[in-house]
Formats: structure tokens, sequence, C-alpha cells
């Protein structure tokens, strides 16, 4: 193979692994509630 074909192989076989090779972090988010939250009331028996 000539040396052109040879180095644009090569320069494909780095430009694939560098695209491969990144790491994209997840960005992270809050969901900030509009009022408190209150907990549930507690089952304390049939007649109290």
């Amino acid at each position: 193979m000539s040396k052109s074909i040879k180095l644009f192989a090569m320069f494909g076989f780095v430009a694939a692994l560098s695209a491969c090779g990144q790491q994209q972090q997840e960005e992270e988010y809050v969901v900030v509630a509009p009022e408190p939250i209150t907990a549930e009331p507690v089952y304390t028996g049939k007649y109290k």
C-alpha cells in the first residue's frame, strides 16, 4: 500500500479511538419541592 493510504488509515484509527474513549459525564439536577413534604398519618386502630 502507498504511504498516503497508510497515513489516512492511521489517522482514522486514532480518530475512532479518541471518539470512543471520551467519557461524558451526566449532569446531575435537584428537584426543589414548592411546599414542604409532610408525613403520612399513622394508623392507630379503629376507635382511637
